[in-house]
């Protein structure tokens, strides 16, 4: 059950500290321009100071998992540049944090004896590690790099950032199949659906064990890696929520 605890973790937490939560409010987002964190601020010229944009962010889901895609307040920003595109997707897939997570997500699958095929003792360890890490890296990059990049869509997750628990809920899943263009429009999500589709594919037909190099398989793999960036995508639209939420008892202390 590929990533199943990382499914279960990220679907509790919302579901916990999503429901009733009321988001802070502001402008409306089309008059905002989105916070970023890679660039000191500046003046306006009016005594207030802002933030230049720079399109991506530094944020980190629970503080540790890299979540540079994602965009708080976004309204309309110029898109990523293929460069820029390949680059932040560098960033997210070789973090350090994600060593320690292939890691333990290989562990648990020797627990398992999962995929079989690869072994036990340190040779199968070593397998399943870089088989999870392979499967990450490449699902990345053909689902926020080369196919955004060859189709001109826009890898980022824009967050909505208002309403209720479930229309917040249902926005983020219907990011799986709708995504926008380097020009701004609506588009059918070809990067995320074709891309998983073939990084599932590569993965299944080149170096995972020979009994499980079959198109069911290949499919099942697809499938699960569709719904793992389902919920994903769940988890960054409330994780502003949750992360004002935790913060909050440190600045209630403030004077």
């Amino acid at each position: 059950m590929k990533r199943l605890c990382q499914f279960l973790l990220w679907f509790l937490v919302v579901a916990s500290w999503g429901e009733g939560q009321t988001p802070e409010q502001g402008p409306p987002q089309s008059a905002q321009a989105p916070v970023s964190q890679d660039q000191p601020s500046q003046d306006n010229g009016n005594g207030t100071t802002r933030k230049p944009t720079r399109g991506t962010s530094k944020d980190r889901l629970f503080f540790a998992l890299p979540n540079f895609l994602t965009l708080e307040n976004a309204g309309h920003v110029p898109p990523l540049t293929a460069a820029e595109k390949f680059r932040v997707t560098a960033r997210g897939s070789f973090d350090p944090v994600e060593y320690f997570w292939y890691g333990a997500l290989a562990g648990i699958s020797q627990a398992e004896n999962s995929e079989p095929g690869f072994g036990q003792g340190a040779a199968g360890y070593g397998k399943r590690y870089a088989s999870y890490f392979a499967d990450g890296t490449i699902e990345n990059f053909t689902t926020a790099a080369i196919l955004p990049s060859l189709l001109h869509q826009d890898p980022r997750y824009f967050q909505m950032g208002e309403g209720g628990f479930w229309r917040r809920a249902a926005y983020a899943m219907s990011r799986i199949y709708v995504t926008r263009t380097d020009s701004g429009h609506n588009q059918f999500n070809y990067s995320e659906i074709l891309g998983s589709a073939a990084a599932a594919g590569i993965s299944t037909f080149t170096y995972h064990p020979r009994g499980d190099r079959n198109m069911l398989n290949a499919m099942s793999v697809w499938g699960t890696q569709v719904g793992y960036d389902t919920l994903t995508l769940v988890v960054r639209e409330f994780w502003p929520d949750i992360r004002r939420k935790l913060r909050k008892p440190k600045s209630a202390q403030a004077p």
